[in-house]
């Protein structure tokens, strides 16, 4: 039903908006809303989400888990997350916020769902589950797979609660440049595109290192650039 009302809001807009366009962000998050198998993801998460009881109700599940991916699809910060719900109908949309009835959950709940991934290592357990739903629907990974690395920098300012930079970033040159920061190795599966693995190391690691976890195991033809020729 949701899936329903996001499409035909996201086509003919709200009642007092009816010369709105759709926009690129509509129409993408109408695709995410229905592919992403938001059910499944939650019951990884659930085991560990907080219970109602005597205290402040928790937000639900699902909700926060939309907002998270939110923020990693527009490369946003806990608190750009938060501003950028409150100014965008299409994102709160996507989220189920009417800011009639409800406030946009602030900058720190976000941050506490997100350190209780981390706490609990859901984020693997999250592509796996990706993984598995999609090969069930047939989409199964095929015989080549594409590798590649990507940089993620960390802003020189970045220090921990001791002044010190994260021991796990370190320094790499990519042409003329200075990075300093993780490095994300993707493999991809060559026929339809789905990513079906993925491996964090710190920037100054070698592309050819993760390589080996990077495939599944039944490749005919492994694809990458000249980084993995040795």
């Amino acid at each position: 039903m949701k899936q329903q009302t996001l499409a035909m809001a996201a086509d003919q807009g709200d009642g007092y908006e009816q010369y709105r366009k759709l926009t690129k962000r509509d129409t993408f998050l109408a695709t995410m809303e229905q592919i992403v198998p938001w059910q499944e993801l939650c019951s990884v998460i659930e085991p560990h989400y907080p219970k109602a009881g005597n205290g402040r109700p928790p937000i639900g599940l699902e909700r926060m888990l939309q907002m998270y991916f939110v923020q990693h699809w527009f490369n946003l910060a806990d608190e750009a997350c938060e501003e950028a719900l409150l100014d965008s109908t299409a994102l709160r949309r996507f989220v189920g916020i009417d800011l009639g009835r409800e406030r946009v959950p602030d900058g720190t709940t976000l941050l506490k769902f997100r350190r209780l991934l981390e706490k609990h290592q859901l984020g693997e357990a999250l592509f796996a589950k990706v993984g598995e739903v999609l090969q069930a629907r047939g989409m199964k990974v095929g015989t080549g797979t594409i590798v590649d690395a990507t940089i993620i920098g960390a802003p020189s300012s970045t220090k921990n609660a001791g002044k010190q930079r994260d021991p796990e970033m370190h320094q790499t040159r990519k042409g003329q440049q200075w990075y300093c920061g993780m490095k994300m190795h993707i493999g991809v599966d060559s026929r339809t595109g789905l990513a079906h693995s993925a491996v964090v190391t710190a920037a100054n690691v070698h592309d050819k290192h993760p390589l080996p976890d990077l495939l599944h195991g039944n490749e005919q033809r492994v694809y990458g650039d000249s980084a993995y020729a040795s």
